[in-house]
């Protein structure tokens, strides 16, 4: 008999009831029966209103929604909100524009100081692909107005009047539906019309422009070091005589010069695609108490489908399997989807840091990296785990085990309110630096990047690797601390290492009192994973039929 196999698609197939029922129990008698939570219409409300007192003086900021993206053929993929559209907004349907002004705007109604662009109801869609809210739905949102989109190709924007256009540029991903005249390749042509965009605008060389043009004395270095980035990805930047000579400039005077001759070369322009990024990471890293009961929701499901796994795993099953366990977890409790795409690799597909395959079948006698976190309303989890498939840690898999455990407690005790991201990097990082020279796996502390090449620590909130500044830590931020080791096959150490993938991360909530970690349920200590997966889980008596083809 098959265990777990299609457990998803398949849970009305031949199977003990009794340990399914078991487990859908167990399940929902969990402290995760708290009601169903979602972000109020005075919340995004509120974040249109603090936006709009950030945005410089004169200035308009403008949003588009996410495009519909296409899977293959006839069939798209299920539409997400762009975060920063969904987080001043609320609204999760296509082809929309939001403008959100500095200064009041008049019309025949009164004064306002927001419009929302929204696609008409379409009973013929509707039909095949669900209710739409349409203009109506929308004004019931708190919105100051709602116009359709059809208006907004119609309409002159007259954006010159404003000193500054915030926006975001745009990208290639954006499909022309030639059966509708005001989809969102067409209210993102009118609009780039109407702001006077180039058809070769190139969007990082009018942001370093723009910083060049707005730097203080003191910003120089940091610039330059940004440009030196940039140009390793592009070497055109350095055939620019403006870039080149700012390179060089070491005085004040200098600066004066290349401030005038970038205000030249962009005199033709009043938008601005660098400050509205800053602008929603400033909003965006601190959440209010409804984001992070939404977040703490994410995280207790993450972690419970961890739990899960490390009762149900064992040496016979598959990574994708293992994926399904996750997936059941999260379906059973409201989360409609992962907030990103799995990782779930034993042995050497552990040590691929993106590995999202999933495809492995032979699972015996290695560990497993588990990277997985579930969406709720929005809000996404980033919780992983690593355990032994057989349950038991082999000495060399308990030793590098250790040092990651070791380095994300430091990591996590240096997340405290006031803290830097790089106090959080510096502990963890010295931890496994100390643990692999000990263990003989490098011979100068330094090398230890070998072996742990990513960043520790990231936001979390609508996006997995949510908006912030990386300044100092403040509380109701939440961080994830995420240390790892990674030891490919043909390392310059003893071949016993090889193939050994771990990493441990937690969602970590800073708050005055100390660092808080909102997915200690699903176990990190040896120990402890070792003892949770000798339990029985309501999944060992979930067996399928053997598929037979004729």
């Amino acid at each position: 008999m098959l265990k777990i196999k299609s457990m998803i698609s398949n849970l009305k197939s031949s199977l003990s009831v009794a340990s399914v029922l078991s487990f859908f129990f167990l399940l929902s008698s969990s402290v995760l029966k708290a009601q169903k939570s979602e972000l109020s219409l005075d919340f995004h409300k509120n974040r249109r209103v603090e936006l709009r007192q950030k945005l410089p003086s004169n200035s308009v900021a403008v949003f588009f929604s996410s495009p519909i993206r296409n899977r293959a053929n006839d069939v798209d993929f299920i539409y997400h909100q762009d975060p920063n559209f969904f987080y001043l907004t609320g609204w999760n349907e296509p082809h929309a524009v939001l403008f959100v002004f500095n200064v009041p705007q008049e019309d025949e109604e009164g004064v306002y100081y927001e419009k929302l662009y929204v696609r008409e109801r379409d009973p013929r869609n509707e039909m095949w692909n669900g209710k739409q809210l349409g203009v109506e739905g929308a004004e019931k949102m708190g919105f100051d107005r709602v116009k359709s989109k059809s208006e907004f190709v119609k309409t002159e924007l007259k954006l010159d009047r404003f000193d500054t256009v915030l926006m975001f540029d745009f990208e290639n991903d954006v499909r022309d539906d030639k059966n509708d005249s005001s989809d969102l390749f067409d209210l993102q042509q009118y609009f780039k019309t109407s702001i006077n965009y180039p058809d070769n605008f190139d969007a990082d060389r009018y942001r370093l422009y723009l910083r060049i043009q707005n730097a203080e004395a003191e910003e120089v270095p940091q610039i330059k070091r940004m440009i030196s980035y940039y140009a390793d990805q592009d070497k055109t930047l350095m055939e620019d005589p403006l870039i080149v000579d700012f390179l060089n400039s070491e005085e004040s005077t200098s600066l004066n010069d290349l401030k005038t001759r970038t205000a030249f070369l962009t005199r033709d322009f009043n938008f601005d695609i660098d400050q509205l990024s800053f602008l929603m990471a400033s909003l965006r890293e601190k959440k209010l108490e409804e984001e992070i009961i939404l977040i703490k929701k994410a995280v207790q499901i993450s972690a419970q489908g961890q739990i899960e796994v490390m009762k149900a795993i064992h040496p016979e099953m598959t990574e994708r399997e293992v994926q399904g366990i996750h997936q059941l977890v999260y379906k059973k409790y409201g989360a409609a989807h992962e907030g990103y795409p799995s990782i779930v690799g034993a042995g050497d597909n552990a040590c691929v840091l993106h590995y999202i395959t999933n495809d492995k079948t032979d699972l015996k006698n290695q560990l497993i990296l588990m990277d997985l976190g579930a969406e709720y309303n929005g809000y996404t989890a980033d919780v992983t785990r690593t355990i032994p498939v057989s349950g038991v840690f082999s000495p060399e898999q308990k030793a590098l085990y250790q040092i990651v455990y070791d380095a994300q407690n430091a990591g996590i005790q240096a997340a405290q309110n006031g803290a830097s991201f790089r106090d959080i990097t510096v502990a963890t990082n010295e931890v496994v630096s100390k643990g692999l020279m000990e263990l003989g796996l490098i011979k100068d502390p330094a090398e230890f990047r070998r072996y742990l090449p990513h960043g520790i620590a990231h936001h979390i909130g609508l996006d997995v690797h949510d908006p912030g500044l990386y300044e100092l830590l403040e509380s109701n931020m939440v961080i994830t601390v995420e240390p790892g080791i990674y030891v490919p096959e043909g390392s310059p150490c003893d071949p016993k290492w090889w193939n050994i993938g771990i990493r441990i991360e937690d969602d970590i909530l800073i708050t005055e009192k100390g660092p808080i970690n909102l997915s200690a349920a699903a176990p990190r200590d040896w120990k402890e994973i070792e003892k949770l997966m000798k339990q029985k889980s309501p999944l060992d008596d979930f067996t399928l039929p053997e598929l037979t083809i004729d």
